[in-house]
């Protein structure tokens, strides 16, 4: 199951796991759109393909909630 992180790791933007515009590699680093799009779609930490994060809405959120930890380094 994915972590869905709270946060884009290179910016600090919030990315709530029921909206749009986050994009993840496949260890799950987390980016907003502006920044992935900035990084040429590139993970930083691994070279891995950025790609659209799927959401998680209504029930399947509450029984399986996205993370709170924040991953930005800024």
């Amino acid at each position: 199951m994915l972590d869905m992180r709270p946060d884009c790791e290179r910016c600090g933007t919030d990315l709530p796991a029921a909206d749009p515009g986050a994009f993840i590699c496949s260890f799950e680093c987390t980016f907003c759109a502006g920044c992935a799009e900035a990084l040429d779609d590139r993970c930083p930490n691994c070279g891995g393909e950025l790609m659209d994060r799927p959401t998680r809405t209504g029930d399947a959120l509450v029984r399986h909630p996205a993370s709170i930890r924040r991953h930005y380094k800024g």
